[in-house]
């Protein structure tokens, strides 16, 4: 079981974007897209049949999975997580301060 998931809501601690907030929009490996953090700009070239328009076009590039932490909306800031075998023998996620993130 991942520690962050798509659809969670981060924080940035290390980087250009540093406390930024935003959703986890992909993983792929060690590498997540939060949204908004890390905008980039990349030249495309126009394609009709798709009706991409060409031009600068902005997006978020992907950013290392270590320099987020997982948003506690209880006290408002990142949080560590660790994962906790209940007594049915499912796993859930755990703040470390005790609060549940899936329940």
């Amino acid at each position: 079981m991942n520690r962050i998931k798509k659809g969670d809501q981060v924080v940035v601690i290390a980087g250009k974007d540093k406390g930024n907030k935003g959703e986890v929009l992909a993983i792929k490996g060690d590498k997540i897209t939060v949204s908004n953090v890390n905008i980039i700009k990349r030249h495309t070239k126009a394609n009709p049949q798709a009706g991409l328009a060409g031009g600068i076009v902005e997006r978020e590039a992907p950013i290392h999975i270590s320099n987020v932490m997982l948003f506690n909306p209880a006290t408002g800031k990142g949080e560590r997580v660790s994962i906790k075998v209940l007594e049915d023998g499912t796993k859930t996620r755990v703040f470390r301060s005790g609060a549940s993130i899936d329940a």
